[in-house]
C-alpha cells in the first residue's frame, strides 16, 4: 500500500496582498502545500483570495496567538510597504514591521520553522549625507534585516532574505494612497488623464514582474539561506521613460520627501540558485494599452 505524502503546511503572512496573492495562488497549485494566509487586511482584500488557502485574519504581532500550527515555511511579506506615507505613518510603521516582524522571529524560534523575510531595495539607498534614514519605512526595512540576521547568528534560525524591487502585474492597488506605479499609470491612462511623475522623473527604477518575484520565493524557500538574495529585473528605466511608454501627457507633481534617486541592484545570489526575470515592463505596458 503507497503511503501518502505528509503535505508542507506554509503560511504567507500578507496573503491577501498584492505579492501575497500571486504566491499564494501559485503555492496552492502544488497538491503538496496546504497554504494558510496570516493578513489584516490593511492594504490587502478579500477579492485577492485563492481557493484552496486558509485565510486568517490578524497581526502579526499576534502570530503565536493566531497560528496553532507549525508550518515548514513562512513567507513573511505582511509589513507597512510605502516610502513616502511613513512620515504620516510612523505608528503604523512601528506597529505592523517592528513589533510585527518581532513577533514573527520569536515564532520561527520557538517553532524551528524557516522564514523568508522579505526586506527592500530601499536598503542600499537608506541613509543621506548625515547617515540618516531617507525615510520611517526604509529604516524599519533595513533594521529589521539586521534582526532577522542576528536571529540567524544568536538561535541558528534557518533563513533567507530577499529584496524586492518595484514589483508590477495582476493584482496591484490602482487606486489611492498605497497604489503602486505601474498602476498608477494604467489606471490614469484608462481615464484620460494626464501621468503624474514625481520631479524631477529621472530616478532610476528597476521594475520586476509580479510573476518573477513569485518564482525567486518559492526557489528561496527551496534552496536559499542567508542574506542578499535580490529579486529584480536587470533593466532599469527612469521614472520618465517608463510614463512615455503609455503615450499620454504628462504633469510632473514636487519632488516627495524620502523618493532615492536610484538603489543597488543585488541579485548575483538569487541567480546562481537557477533565477532569472523572464518578464519584460515594455512589452507588458504595450499589451495593456
Amino acid at each position: 500500500m503507497k503511503t501518502q505524502k505528509i503535505k508542507d503546511k506554509i503560511l504567507v503572512t500578507g496573503g491577501a496582498g498584492f505579492i501575497g496573492f500571486n504566491l499564494c495562488k501559485k503555492l496552492v497549485e502544488n497538491s503538496n502545500n496546504d497554504v494558510y494566509s496570516l493578513d489584516n487586511y490593511f492594504t490587502g482584500s478579500e477579492q485577492n483570495h485563492v481557493e484552496g488557502v486558509t485565510y486568517i485574519k490578524g497581526n502579526t504581532k499576534n502570530i503565536d496567538k493566531l497560528i496553532y500550527f507549525t508550518p515548514s515555511i513562512i513567507y513573511h511579506l505582511g509589513e507597512y510597504s510605502r516610502v513616502e506615507q511613513s512620515f504620516e505613518e510612523i505608528e503604523l510603521v512601528i506597529e505592523f514591521n517592528k513589533l510585527g516582524t518581532f513577533a514573527v522571529l520569536e515564532f520561527v524560534r520557538k517553532r524551528n520553522c524557516k522564514i523568508i523575510y522579505a526586506g527592500s531595495s530601499t536598503k542600499f539607498a537608506t541613509y543621506d549625507e548625515k547617515n540618516n534614514s531617507l525615510s520611517p519605512y526604509s529604516w524599519s526595512k533595513a533594521s529589521n534585516t539586521d534582526l532577522v540576521n542576528n536571529y540567524a547568528s544568536w538561535f541558528d534560525i534557518n533563513y533567507a532574505i530577499t529584496y524586492f524591487y518595484n514589483a508590477y502585474g495582476p493584482g496591484e492597488i490602482k487606486t489611492g494612497k498605497y497604489a503602486t506605479l505601474i498602476a498608477i499609470f494604467q489606471n490614469q491612462k484608462e481615464n484620460n488623464l494626464p501621468l503624474t511623475v514625481v520631479s524631477p522623473g529621472t530616478q532610476k527604477r528597476n521594475f520586476t514582474h509580479v510573476y518573477d518575484i513569485v518564482n525567486g520565493l518559492i526557489l528561496l524557500g527551496e534552496k536559499g539561506y542567508g542574506d542578499g538574495f535580490g529579486i529584480g529585473s536587470s533593466k532599469t528605466y527612469e521614472i520618465i521613460e517608463v510614463a512615455k511608454m503609455f503615450d499620454c501627457k504628462i504633469k510632473f507633481l514636487p519632488e516627495r520627501k524620502g523618493n532615492r534617486m536610484n538603489s543597488e541592484l543585488i541579485i548575483d545570489n538569487t541567480k546562481k540558485l537557477g533565477w532569472e526575470a523572464k518578464y519584460d515592463l515594455e512589452l507588458y505596458i504595450q499589451n495593456i494599452k
